[in-house]
């Protein structure tokens, strides 16, 4: 079961996308990277990147952030996420893009839009192939002081050398690394 965790729409259900495409994120990786930001979410304009269900940037919603941008080049899942923030209430508070990843950043730069606080979630595979760091970083969209997060397969390497790695968090399969 996919539920908001805690905030303004604690316990909230949240869709899933009947697809094996997305994986969402497990309760306990979700609960463990918020009680890490915690902090810092308050008024914060947040994107979700390769968004899947949403729910993680409607956690950060929940939570106090004040817009959400969600992006997913999936369109079952972009279908989900508006159903999910429609499901909240929070349809107001948030932004979904539908695009391929880096042609949405490049977008919202053009557009002037900058983030406190960026979450990817990339097909694994996607890890092996390419950094989507470098488009954050060559975009500019990232705020003075923000922070990148990316949740990645523990057994793929993946190194950057666009942001300065500043803390890795591993749970189960899962790896969780925060870039500054």
């Amino acid at each position: 079961m996919l539920r908001v965790i805690t905030g303004q729409y604690k316990g909230k259900r949240l869709k899933r996308v009947t697809s094996p495409e997305v994986r969402p994120m497990p309760s306990k990786l979700k609960e463990s990277l918020f009680n890490i930001i915690h902090t810092q979410i308050p008024g914060v304009v947040f994107m979700d990147g390769f968004a899947g269900t949403g729910s993680v940037g409607i956690e950060a919603l929940s939570r106090g952030a004040q817009f959400g941008v969600f992006v997913d080049e999936f369109y079952p899942a972009v279908k989900v996420i508006k159903k999910n923030l429609a499901k909240v209430g929070a349809e107001n508070q948030a932004r979904v893009i539908h695009k391929e990843f880096n042609r949405a950043v490049i977008r919202l730069a053009q557009e002037g839009t900058t983030f406190d606080l960026i979450f990817l979630d990339p097909p694994y595979k996607l890890l092996e192939e390419r950094d989507p760091l470098k488009v954050i970083k060559k975009r500019d969209v990232l705020k003075e002081g923000g922070l990148v997060i990316l949740r990645q397969y523990y057994k793929i390497p993946f190194k950057t050398s666009y942001f300065q790695l500043k803390r890795k968090v591993t749970l189960g399969d899962d790896t969780l690394s925060f870039y500054q």
